[in-house]
């Protein structure tokens, strides 16, 4: 037996997860009822990081929040972490507050699930125009991140979100939906005040690619139909099959469903109703981007150049040679998210990830890194729905678990060693203790919200706490 095993099997095996969102969750999920656990042959001790003071990451601070179902995997999440066998250590920072030198210290393993919450770039003239934005920075503004400008400039009347997946449709569904019919949601009241006073009355929604090679699912694209006080348009012209669309509607229904939705609105002709919306939302199709233009040389948007594109019999297309514009004044780019390097690891730039082979993260020799570990979007990019992550978790999980014998050891493994350190840094950490402190609270702001407005006709069942000074002061009071 090698001295990592004999050590360890001594003492519970001590697992940091750096990133307490979906991806991390379920690493720690997955590892304490893996056979290995349940069998007794290794006993686990994990402790999950957060960057913020509140756990939950993607579902926090990366889901709209007229969004309950999604939401609803917090119930999931909260039921894991309240089981008490996963310790959470909010507001502390991988990079700053702690080093990896600290976590080898202090663990014998250590997963990054770090996620990816940077925009994707797009390379056209005008980008960097007063008026353009990362669809990613909007979403953060929108659900309340701590660390954005609690301020969002919505002074456009028309604007274009750019990207046929679901964070265009969710930023296009922000912008266009009435801030009243949000008060139901946990929206910040700072954001329900900017967006109330939003003067937009069109939002364009653009995508490369034609109607059966869109990235949103059904439940997304059916959820902009709900919106109240708002037409959807759509343009003849932009609904082109090729072969291969044709072929993509037989073969899968999620597409068939979409496509069919989309070509009954169509058909509806709901921009030409008897009484229209005051605010329009655009879905166009066979458009890619080529400048964002400032006219008058001020500096800020004031339209957008576009050329046509056409399928090519393959799903794939070609440009025609034809330029369209549209007066818009602001522009949201939403095409991918992009993960962000980590200190002390290597790092594809051009993918946004950790380099890895199964979760078993490389070093720059190309060899795997003994005790490092990736799950999520930094393992994987920014692909697939949060489901996809339980699966990227258990290979993940699968490796750290295979690998337990050579692992190697902590040389300070005690659990309150880390807790010692944090506190003789001054970090003000939070535990989960304090996030149920902070999540009633928030509750209680809603029904306090509500009983202030009984003619409101609405029950808040919460309201998001954002400065986290205050998420911290709740958390630890």
């Amino acid at each position: 037996m090698s001295n990592s095993a004999e050590t360890t099997s001594k003492r519970p095996l001590r697992v940091a997860i750096v990133g307490a969102g979906p991806a991390g969750v379920y690493a720690a999920d997955i590892l304490t009822k893996s056979n290995e656990v349940k069998d007794g042959d290794v006993e686990v001790s994990i402790d999950l990081f957060e960057a913020y003071p509140a756990p939950y990451g993607l579902i926090r601070y990366g889901v709209a929040p007229d969004h309950p179902r999604i939401k609803g995997i917090v119930n999931a999440l909260h039921k894991v972490l309240d089981r008490g066998d996963i310790r959470f250590l909010g507001n502390v920072t991988y990079g700053r507050d702690l080093t990896l030198h600290d976590f080898r210290s202090f663990y014998d393993a250590v997963i990054f699930s770090t996620g990816a919450i940077k925009d994707a770039d797009l390379n056209i003239p005008g980008i960097e125009l007063e008026g353009s934005f990362g669809g990613a920075d909007f979403v953060s503004w929108y659900d309340g991140h701590p660390d954005v400008p609690r301020e969002w400039p919505l002074d456009a009347k028309e604007v274009a979100v750019i990207g046929n997946g679901n964070v265009a449709l969710d930023v296009a569904r922000m912008l266009s939906k009435h801030a009243d019919d949000l008060l139901v949601t946990e929206i910040p009241d700072n954001v329900y005040a900017a967006l109330k006073a939003s003067p937009v009355t069109d939002v364009h929604v653009f995508g490369r690619r034609g109607p059966a090679q869109i990235k949103f699912t059904p439940l997304e694209l059916r959820e902009l139909s709900h919106s109240n006080d708002v037409d959807i348009v759509l343009y003849p012209e932009d609904f082109e099959f090729d072969e291969a669309s044709d072929e993509a509607i037989r073969s899968n229904n999620q597409i068939k469903t979409m496509v069919n939705t989309l070509t009954n609105w169509l058909v509806e002709e709901h921009a030409e109703a008897e009484r229209p919306s005051s605010r329009r939302l655009h879905l166009h199709f066979l458009h890619s981007p080529v400048e964002i233009v400032s006219e008058d040389g001020s500096g800020k948007v004031s339209s957008i150049k576009f050329e046509r594109m056409q399928l090519d019999g393959t799903g794939n297309v070609k440009g025609t040679g034809e330029f369209v514009d549209y007066p818009i004044q602001a522009v949201y780019r939403a095409i991918g998210y992009h993960g962000s390097p980590l200190d002390e690891l290597e790092y594809d730039a051009r993918r946004g990830v950790i380099p890895n082979d199964g979760g078993r993260v490389l070093g720059a020799d190309g060899k795997p890194v003994p005790g490092i570990y990736a799950t999520g979007w930094i393992k994987r990019g920014p692909v697939g729905l949060i489901g996809h992550t339980k699966g990227d978790a258990l290979e993940t999980i699968g490796c750290l678990l295979e690998d337990r014998l050579t692992l190697p050891p902590a040389e300070n493994p005690d659990p309150q060693a880390i807790i010692n350190l944090l506190e003789e840094r001054g970090i003000e950490y939070t535990t989960w203790e304090g996030w149920n402190k902070l999540d009633a609270h928030e509750v209680a702001l809603g029904a306090e919200w509500t009983a202030e407005n009984p003619d409101a006709g609405v029950v808040r069942e919460r309201i998001k706490v954002v400065p986290r000074e205050d998420m911290i002061e709740i958390s630890r009071g």
